[in-house]
């Protein structure tokens, strides 16, 4: 061991926290879940690990990849190390009730495997605060539907790497309106080969470019979403 090693226990509350960010940052797994454990026996709520020491962490994450500082191996990384404190917390915050910014449901669209992307934006979300539930790749409509009758979720965000299943996010979104339930629902949708104007074309809400757009258009959606429960 070098002498310059940084013990994670001896250091005080506030200088933990900078050091998660950091470990963080550097997709350090093995040190976040003993940061989160060590705030924890300090007498931390879970919720004031999850925003003071996670969260924070990738937001700064989210906006370095936004400004292509990081990139996508590196981001993976990060998200992955917050999983594993997420692994900790979870059940914690389930029994503590605490806040959530919103709930998300994800997936890639009919015909498509790809997820790594779909992936990063379930990771970034629920790094953000948010409840995900990721429904995986190759989701008919039915899948969607489904899920929202299970979960109520606030988001649906769909996901297609291929120009050939793009076209199958329009077949959602107009079975959403056929049933009624589009209003009650933002739409995100994503995807290297999507673009802001194939977004308005099968009306969704936002196209986002990436995870970290996908996590500041979410975030202001619910704001705007609370907003208007508060007035009305």
């Amino acid at each position: 061991m070098s002498d310059d090693e940084i013990i994670l226990s001896e250091l005080p509350d506030d200088e933990l926290v900078l050091q998660m960010m950091d470990d963080l940052y550097d997709g350090l797994k093995d040190e976040i879940v003993e940061g989160v454990n060590i705030l924890l026996e300090r007498g931390w709520t879970p919720y004031a690990v999850l925003t003071d020491a996670l969260v924070e962490g990738m937001r700064i994450v989210g906006e370095d990849f936004r400004d292509g500082i990081l990139f996508v191996p590196e981001v993976l990384l990060s998200a992955n190390a917050m999983k594993a404190g997420m692994n900790v917390l979870r059940p914690l915050l389930a029994e503590t009730g605490a806040p959530k910014v919103g709930k998300m449901v994800i997936g890639t669209v009919k015909g498509d495997i790809h997820d790594i992307g779909k992936n990063l934006v379930g990771m970034m979300m629920e790094g953000a605060g948010f409840e995900v539930i990721d429904l995986g790749i190759n989701n008919p409509v039915e899948n969607y539907l489904a899920a929202i009758e299970e979960h109520k979720p606030d988001i649906i965000g769909m996901s297609a790497l291929l120009t050939t299943t793009m076209p199958y996010m329009k077949v959602v979104i107009d079975t959403l309106v056929e049933k009624g339930l589009r209003d009650e629902h933002i739409v995100l949708v994503g995807g290297a080969p999507l673009n802001e104007e194939f977004g308005k074309a099968v009306g969704a809400d936002a196209y986002c470019r990436d995870a970290a757009v996908a996590v500041e258009t979410a975030k202001e959606f619910m704001k705007r979403k609370h907003n208007q429960a508060a007035r009305s």
